[in-house]
């Protein structure tokens, strides 16, 4: 189905974004996925080309313009081809929003225009040892001391935990306030107290380095609070849907990538002195994995269009993210299968999409999360 999504100067940026996976990242790839980390040059050569901070202004180094259709192109580039782990769209659909909205003259003059060349690498710390998707129960605080904050606490699971330089932390700043308790804090790569723990061992996106952090008294100048004192939660609320819908066009351009690389196998492979793909049960197979990616691409799609509007909803959000992550999952264990024993070698990249997809339906707000958003916003009692 033709996509009516994208302009001339889209097409253009994705012909780049595509040569510069081709020449970067594919030839070393298979080697940050052994060493658990992506090399920071890779970052400073996506900065140099203008795949990072496309959103900051262009007196900043960006690219001048709010368009989520160039981040839509990066990440579902990178899950189409199995490029995952990069980090590039934590940092740039996760973490920028933040930045671009919250921060002062003062932090743009200072952030800005490392964050948008890749020098400074951003990642974000909400999920604590004991705490996941309610985020209400942080414990992580932060008290006042003089005009600086003293915090203390630990985040775990957090992507680009390593090669982090700015990391915003979800404190509590005011422990009697309940949702009104929380601040933005940015922490900055060698303040003294904070620590990175361990480098996480995942089952899937091996380039991705996740780790833990841990702050013990780390004095954060206030001129490092992001937004308004006790209004962290709601700028929290405010920045998710473009997150899950991050995850979502991940999931889309990952469940296409399998659906070609599986159609090309079926072509390919032979049984019983035929391809696999002339099988009735086969085709009637790819038939629906078919069917099942092209509704999840044009919902995605469509919620691209509205986010760009500024008309996306948190619950239209939700259901992009809990829909097209269920199908990613579904598809490809099912093109797993028409891979026959194949596809349960490494070697093979539909095995590698299988792994990387499973924790789609976690990270952003689980499927049971996104099901209670949804099912609020339908007013049934």
């Amino acid at each position: 189905m033709e996509r009516t999504l994208f302009e001339p100067e889209h097409i253009m940026f994705r012909e780049s974004y595509v040569k510069f996976l081709e020449q970067r990242v594919a030839p070393n790839h298979a080697r940050w996925e052994e060493q658990h980390i992506v090399d920071r040059d890779v970052w400073l050569e996506a900065g140099k080309q203008g795949f990072l901070g496309t959103a900051f202004p262009e007196e900043f180094g960006g690219g001048g313009v709010k368009d989520f259709r160039y981040n839509t192109i990066v990440a579902e580039e990178n899950h189409r081809r199995g490029f995952t782990g990069l980090g590039f769209s934590l940092h740039n659909d996760v973490v920028a929003p933040y930045f671009l909205d919250l921060a002062t003259d003062e932090q743009k003059q200072r952030w800005y225009p490392a964050y948008a060349s890749g020098e400074l690498i951003g990642a974000i710390a909400m999920t604590e040892p004991g705490t996941g998707s309610d985020l209400q129960g942080i414990k992580t605080r932060a008290v006042r001391d003089g005009d600086d904050w003293i915090l203390n606490g630990a985040k775990t699971f957090i992507t680009n935990g390593i090669n982090s330089d700015l990391i915003i932390v979800v404190a509590r700043t005011d422990p009697d306030a309940g949702s009104k308790g929380f601040s933005l804090l940015v922490v900055e790569r060698g303040m003294e107290g904070f620590e990175r723990g361990r480098h996480l061992d995942k089952i899937g996106l091996p380039a991705q380095d996740t780790a833990e952090l841990n702050f013990d008294n780390v004095r954060v100048p206030g001129a490092n609070l992001l937004g308004q004192e006790g209004m962290g939660f709601v700028h929290l609320m405010q920045n998710l849907p473009q997150e899950r819908l991050s995850i979502a066009v991940m999931a889309a351009g990952a469940m296409e990538g399998a659906l070609e690389m599986t159609l090309q196998y079926c072509r390919d492979r032979k049984a019983f002195g035929k391809p696999i793909g002339s099988f009735q049960n086969t085709r009637f197979e790819l038939a629906q994995l078919a069917t099942e990616t092209a509704f999840v691409r044009v919902f995605v799609d469509k919620c691209i269009e509205l986010l760009n509007e500024d008309k996306l909803t948190v619950a239209e959000a939700a259901m992009a993210k809990m829909r097209s992550t269920e199908a990613q999952i579904d598809v490809i264990d099912r093109c797993v299968q028409l891979h026959g024993g194949y596809g349960y070698m490494r070697e093979y990249p539909i095995a590698k999409a299988y792994l990387d997809a499973r924790v789609q339906t976690i990270y952003g707000g689980t499927t049971e999360i996104m099901k209670e958003i949804i099912g609020r916003s339908l007013n049934v009692g």
